[in-house]
């Protein structure tokens, strides 16, 4: 099994060690990181309302743990649905999320993983309708990449995207972003090993449906959301639909409990029954 990765005071916080698989030859590994309620709501869908924090009731163990995973990982990946849920003002790296843990984010991103720069944040958007004035494309250090279509790059160059210093734009061909694309892209051309999902539930599912998560992180939250309206409030996917024969399983890597939350993590590499 080899040492620790994790430093000593993260692996007491955590309650264990955290290790990851190489990934595969010409893409990165992916975990994804999710937290819903007992009934499967990953969000109220109310405006002001509809981020995780809602979810969890602002956990303090499910933000050191997404701190912890995004300190982790090489790039955090997102949709413009989840981009827009969240404050203007937020940022996708660790000290963000749990800022009591800046500075062991910071040493054992630093020390350990020799990753002084924080992860590069990517976000996804077919139509390039983003908004461009939120502090993800104007903090300095923070790198991000947009990744498009054709018509979406041509959006984002009319709307002045091309003068925001730390930020790139990628388009793939066709109108359906691809994660095997997107996933080659990040890999090839700026060298992603660990890919962390922060969603949403359209670009999860496009995600399991083509077998490109490895594992899950997910957070249940004892709380129960219900759903009665029209659009029906969100699960941890959306826009997909597997038949008995084809839906992935997973298995159980670990199981933490803080008061009445639990913390699961589950591996979906190659497992099917």
């Amino acid at each position: 099994m080899g040492p620790p990765v994790l430093p000593e005071e993260l692996r007491i916080l955590y309650g264990g060690d955290l290790r990851f698989p190489p990934p595969d030859p010409g893409r990165p590994y992916v975990i994804a990181n999710f937290v819903s309620t007992i009934d499967g709501v990953v969000s109220f869908a109310i405006t002001g309302k509809s981020g995780g924090g809602n979810i969890s009731g602002f956990d303090e163990a499910d933000r050191f743990i997404m701190g912890l995973l995004r300190a982790s990982a090489d790039a955090v990946i997102v949709g413009t649905g989840t981009l827009h849920a969240t404050a203007t003002r937020h940022l996708f790296v660790a000290e963000h999320v749990y800022p009591k843990a800046a500075a062991l984010y910071s040493r054992y991103r630093r020390e350990v993983l020799n990753r002084p720069a924080p992860p590069l944040t990517v976000i996804v958007s077919r139509t390039g309708r983003v908004e461009l004035k939120r502090a993800v494309f104007h903090t300095p250090g923070v790198r991000v990449l947009l990744v498009t279509t054709r018509e979406g790059e041509e959006f984002l160059a009319a709307s002045g995207a091309g003068a925001l210093a730390s930020t790139e734009i990628r388009s793939l061909e066709g109108p359906h972003l691809a994660p095997a694309s997107i996933l080659e892209l990040l890999r090839g051309e700026f060298g992603v090993s660990l890919l962390l999902h922060e969603g949403g539930p359209t670009l999860l599912g496009d995600f399991v449906a083509q077998q490109s998560v490895d594992e899950l992180f997910l957070t249940l939250a004892p709380q129960l959301a219900g759903r009665s309206e029209e659009p029906s409030r969100p699960s941890l996917m959306a826009g997909v639909e597997f038949l008995p024969e084809t839906a992935p399983w997973l298995e159980v890597v670990s199981v933490k409990q803080v008061r009445h939350h639990l913390y699961l993590r589950y591996s979906a590499r190659g497992k099917r029954r």
